[in-house]
């Protein structure tokens, strides 16, 4: 319903990404922000800026011929000011980690 009215609400930790007629034209923060589609503007998606983990489990082998399972949990987030790079470069965080 928001959409009909041309306003949209981003959530805190979160950005929205804008899209003019396809292109990108902006990174919106948290709040009430104004979209007018029938002038070609549309949300394109939302990333969140939340801090998330990631469990890895790996095999190694040590100085004396010994495998060892370690699992390693790796903490990212997505940066505010790169949240355009982090949307369109990456297509699934969790596998390219």
């Amino acid at each position: 319903m928001g959409n009909l009215l041309c306003c949209v609400q981003v959530d805190q930790s979160t950005v929205a990404i804008k899209e003019k007629f396809g292109k990108f034209e902006e990174v919106l923060e948290p709040g009430c922000h104004f979209l007018p589609w029938c002038l070609g503007s549309q949300l394109s998606g939302h990333l969140t800026l939340r801090l998330q983990q990631l469990d890895v489990r790996c095999e190694t082998r040590t100085k004396d011929n010994v495998f060892v399972n370690v699992v390693v949990s790796i903490q990212y987030r997505a940066l505010a000011d790169k949240a355009s790079d982090a949307f369109y470069k990456l297509s699934n965080t969790r596998s390219q980690i």
